[in-house]
């Protein structure tokens, strides 16, 4: 008896380290700041992703890291396989030539429509603008590691660099720069968490250049990178991917907002990324 004892017992610690093993661990990035909501879509479609292929490649759970990161850093971190296994960015040359894209575009291309969080008091200021020439003397602020900063000055716009992210909004409230642009799935949610900067998203304006984000892994990740990659085919498929899409990105108020038909768009080329379809 004590022999069937032992075995049930081995039987079952062996199982129960086999279901452990078989759950695969996703690292990814928290959010920069308490206001920060920007992650809360591509964790979400990455979720939805994985549970996608769950029938065919096993369980999975997301860990968040617990340190704020700079996409830099993030994407340093997924590079040399330290604290993060994936990460969601603009694209680039040079970040497709460290990490391995997967190439569907989480946000449909949106991310490269452009809308300005100003300065209520500024505006007329902005409403005045007819032509990009009247625009560029003016200083965008930006994230010290984005792509956006080398697209807008290869088209001959003055950029200020901020290294913090919350630091965005406060700098704008002071004058230290005169807009920020800003994805159109972005900016109401950001002016709305800042209501004491006394700050508004821009009416009359529109900035539109191509800016893919994908999901990105370790260049040797292969086993990530096709699960993540058929997860989205398969979501795309069945509809769950534009569902999940429309629930966290532009809502029926900001899209009445965003006007785009009667904004004047100012285009930009972006020499920075490969040539992929959009």
């Amino acid at each position: 008896m004590k022999v069937i004892f032992l075995f049930i017992a081995l039987l079952t610690s062996y199982t129960n380290t086999s279901f452990a093993e078989d759950e695969i661990v996703v690292r990814h990035v928290s959010p920069e700041g308490k206001l920060d909501q920007r992650h809360t879509y591509f964790i979400a479609l990455l979720s939805l992703a994985l549970e996608k292929t769950r029938s065919q490649d096993g369980p999975f759970r997301l860990a968040m890291h617990e340190d704020k990161m700079t996409q830099a850093r993030a994407i340093l971190s997924v590079a040399q396989k330290y604290y993060l296994d994936i990460v969601w960015t603009m694209t680039s040359k040079d970040r497709e030539h460290i990490l391995q894209p997967i190439r569907i575009p989480l946000l449909k291309g949106l991310l490269g429509h452009r809308v300005f969080i100003i300065r209520q008091q500024d505006k007329e200021r902005f409403a005045q603008i007819q032509t990009p020439n009247e625009l560029k003397p003016l200083i965008a602020g930006q994230g010290h590691d984005w792509p956006d900063i080398k697209i807008l000055k290869e088209n001959g716009y003055n950029v200020m660099a901020v290294t913090i992210y919350d630091s965005l909004f406060s700098m704008l409230s002071l004058g230290r720069f005169d807009y920020s642009p800003r994805g159109v799935t972005e900016a109401w949610a950001e002016v709305d968490a800042h209501p004491e900067k006394e700050l508004m998203v821009e009416e009359t304006l529109l900035l539109k250049y191509p800016a893919p984000i994908y999901f990105f892994v370790h260049k040797n990740n292969t086993l990530l990178a096709d699960r993540v990659e058929r997860g989205l085919l398969i979501s795309i498929a069945d509809g769950s991917f534009d569902r999940l899409f429309h629930e966290y990105t532009i809502n029926k108020t900001h899209f009445k907002l965003l006007n785009i038909k009667n904004r004047k768009t100012f285009n930009l080329t972006n020499p920075f990324i490969q040539e992929v379809s959009p």
